[in-house]
């Protein structure tokens, strides 16, 4: 029985296929140096929910490879899907599970995302005691040379800002330091996700923003990561996820709102609106309480030549306090001379309503309003708190 030419063709182009299969390279495949020990696991890790991007014990594990004596590793359990998806590759320090992930510091990082996308294989070459901040992939695309740029943007802002310092907190000027200092780092990461056209990258720097998923500090980065991705991304399950945790009602009072018109009582017993005692140029909102002593520095250093030099003028200063002890939260106002302008409190300690009405949980703290109670700054201290003031008069 003859072969027609149309099954020769179908075989030979099911060898070749065959072969090309058998010679191309696995989806994602690397190579290891620097190996602590022999059989060394590198773990590939899938985030369900943007919660779990860049954290500890939540991402779950699709896949692992034994990483040979030369040092190479290849994946076989690959994501299914034409749309690309971030994924996490991790090697693990002796005792460790396979999603743990190391998070305080970018040299000692044992992971990177990395975007995942159907046909186009990904070769990586790290270090195993440096993984994140050796990793590499080879012509890489738009997606994960983004992800590469925003891991140097961290490790840089990391060095910059927070690497080898340490602060005494018990020392208020130190924690504001500190506070400064985080926020600096934070901002580097935040001025990539705001300026990148790529979802995945941006998501992974709000993540690194807080990889304890805290954004009290910087709320309106939140709403605008949502205004900026729901416009194009809108049905993707992560900025509906960005966007429910960017609701207004999840959030401290934000920069443009006007503050709300909430009554307060008084440690002179008597009870006040806001709306009703706002200055004529400017108001300061300070939370504080008597036992913290950046607050208590902020009163003295701050807050008392302000209301001196300018209370005359048009500055009003309100102050909210977390104090279940009338006795000490009087004796602190007056110790610092704080007792010259409002001071309020429920005498409820950290269970304070006008903190939940809100939406604050930290101290110090403090909201800058205009003249019709708008909110035109916040967490301002120190010279920044003092330079916005002067230049308003």
């Amino acid at each position: 029985m003859s072969t027609t030419p149309f099954k020769k063709t179908a075989s030979l182009i099911a060898l070749i296929l065959s072969l090309t299969a058998c010679n191309s390279p696995a989806a994602i495949s690397g190579t290891l140096a620097g190996l602590e020990k022999e059989n060394t696991k590198i773990y590939l890790i899938q985030p369900d929910d943007l919660q779990h991007v860049a954290a500890s014990y939540l991402g779950k594990v699709i896949d692992s490879a034994i990483v040979n004596a030369d040092g190479s590793f290849e994946f076989q359990n690959i994501p299914n899907t034409k749309e690309p998806v971030l994924l996490e590759l991790a090697v693990q320090p002796t005792g460790k599970a396979g999603n743990y992930l190391q998070t305080d510091d970018p040299i000692q990082a044992n992971y990177m995302p990395v975007v995942w996308q159907f046909g186009e294989p990904l070769q990586i070459v790290a270090k195993f005691d440096e993984f994140q901040k050796s990793f590499t992939i080879e012509n890489h695309s738009d997606l994960n040379s983004a992800l590469l740029a925003v891991r140097d943007i961290k490790a840089e802002a990391y060095q910059t800002f927070l690497a080898d310092k340490q602060w005494n907190v018990e020392d208020g000027d130190e924690l504001m330091a500190k506070e400064h200092a985080l926020l600096q780092y934070k901002s580097a990461l935040m001025e990539f996700a705001d300026s990148t056209p790529y979802l995945l990258p941006a998501l992974v720097a709000l993540r690194w923003v807080s990889p304890e998923n805290d954004y009290e500090r910087v709320p309106e980065f939140l709403v605008n990561q949502c205004t900026k991705w729901k416009e194009n991304e809108a049905n993707h399950p992560w900025v509906k996820q960005l966007c429910k945790k960017g609701e207004s009602t999840n959030l401290p009072v934000l920069i443009g709102d006007k503050f709300p018109d909430i009554q307060l009582p008084l440690l002179s017993k008597d009870t006040v609106h806001i709306k009703d005692v706002l200055g004529k140029k400017l108001t300061i909102i300070d939370l504080w309480a008597s036992w913290c002593a950046p607050c208590r520095l902020e009163n003295r250093k701050v807050l008392v030549p302000l209301y001196n030099e300018y209370h005359e003028q048009g500055l009003q200063i309100v102050a909210y306090a977390l104090e279940s002890d009338e006795a000490a939260w009087k004796a602190a106002a007056t110790r610092d001379g704080a007792d010259r302008w409002l001071q309020s409190s429920d005498l409820k300690g950290d269970d304070a309503p006008f903190l939940k009405k809100i939406r604050v949980r930290t101290i110090p703290a403090n909201f800058i309003l205009d003249s019709n109670g708008v909110v035109i700054a916040k967490n301002l201290h120190g010279k920044e708190l003092m330079g916005l003031v002067e230049k308003s008069f």
